[in-house]
């Protein structure tokens, strides 16, 4: 049965320093940009709680001051900056007057317990903007990387032309020299061929490994996981290096096959720890009742282990192909120029050429990213549901 939560109006003393603190975030970005933090957080404090009091005092429509405060800010925006200072700014005017709308109406807790003490219901909120902050923070770079991809010149910057939104700014260029250029083709073709193997036999290994130390009569099983997993905690220069030195000593160092033992033995903890926590809730009932059946141990992991924790196995499957594809430190000290791989022409891109295309491929990635991702959301749930842990 759902609470009804008699919500009261609240005081400017309460919304202004909210509202004027928010100003303050956004005046320090604006002002960072001009030359001068200091004054844009003070500016932006004050002039947001202004606003806040003289919106509380104001009688007027509340779905025409949201209006007005969007085609406002948007002047503004469009007047200090171009065509895209002008949408930012009609962003901003949206979320300030929703904002102090949203406070001063004490809809703010309309989802929340009533038993509530203000000090949780700050924390409730503070939290949810700290994880915000963080996700903005993360996220960020990899949203600046995108449009940067299509800008008309070799540059590592926003033009003028692209931040007025004009056609003339933006091209295709980067992506047509990645899809033409011979030297990142080469390098897409020597990703595509070494991350699935790695991931091959970093499934293979990795999902017998778990097995078997899922196993209580496994001796000393807790050291050995400690080590199977030790490429993920170890610093990746020093496996790097490890390698170098041990596969140059039996002939591997700069040959395909090294720089594929060497992605996958990357991915295995990522397969090992993937796998192990599908098998923790693995009814071995099952696996007795087929053996009771006539199965022999084979026939019972393809037919009755494999499909249960199928999930967890495709998952860190698409973890070590994720950490195959994007490794760079370990080819580097493994590979050949024969197994350029396309983090390396990357980096190469960076150091040597400077060369914008760097961007279109980074973009490409974090497409191929998303998409793996997804699957692995999509995998978690179809997990969860095969083991009664979720509703269908």
């Amino acid at each position: 049965m759902a609470t009804i939560i008699d919500l009261k109006p609240q005081p400017f003393s309460f919304v202004g320093p909210i509202v004027g603190a928010f100003g303050a975030l956004a005046g320090l970005f604006v002002g960072t940009a001009q030359g001068s933090g200091l004054l844009g957080v003070v500016l932006g404090a004050a002039l947001m709680a202004g606003m806040a009091f003289a919106l509380m005092h104001l009688k007027l429509p509340r779905r025409s001051v949201r209006l007005g405060l969007v085609v406002i800010f948007a002047a503004i925006g469009l007047i200090a900056g171009s065509t895209m200072g002008g949408i930012i700014g009609a962003l901003a005017g949206w979320f300030f007057g929703s904002l102090t709308f949203w406070l001063a109406d004490g809809r703010y807790r309309a989802g929340l317990a009533p038993y509530l003490t203000p000090g949780q219901v700050l924390w409730h909120y503070t939290f949810r903007v700290i994880c915000g902050a963080i996700f903005a923070f993360l996220i960020t770079p990899i949203i600046v990387v995108m449009p940067l991809s299509f800008n008309a010149e070799d540059f590592f910057t926003f033009t003028p032309e692209m931040l007025a939104l004009k056609p003339e700014g933006y091209s295709l260029k980067h992506y047509q020299d990645f899809f033409t250029n011979s030297d990142w083709q080469s390098a897409l073709w020597n990703s595509l061929t070494i991350a699935p193997v790695a991931t091959l036999l970093s499934v293979s290994f990795g999902t017998l490994a778990a097995i078997g130390l899922s196993q209580p009569h496994v001796p000393g099983r807790r050291a050995i996981m400690a080590i199977l997993i030790s490429p993920m905690i170890v610093p990746l220069i020093i496996s790097a290096a490890g390698m170098y030195f041990f596969y140059s000593r039996i002939g591997l160092q700069g040959t395909y096959m090294g720089v594929v033992l060497a992605h996958a033995a990357l991915g295995i903890p990522f397969v090992i720890i993937t796998v192990t926590a599908t098998l923790v809730g693995f009814d071995n009932s099952l696996t007795r009742a087929a053996a009771n059946m006539g199965a022999n141990p084979v026939t019972t992991f393809f037919r009755v282990q494999m499909p249960l924790i199928l999930p967890g196995v495709i998952s860190g499957g698409l973890f070590a192909f994720i950490t195959s594809f994007d490794e760079v430190v370990v080819v580097l000290f493994v590979g050949s120029a024969g197994q350029k791989t396309l983090p390396w022409q990357m980096f190469i891109g960076l150091r040597e050429q400077i060369s914008p295309t760097i961007l279109a491929v980074a973009t490409l990635l974090v497409g191929i990213s998303v998409a793996l991702l997804a699957t692995l959301e999509i995998l978690r749930r179809r997990s969860e549901r095969l083991r009664g842990m979720s509703p269908g």
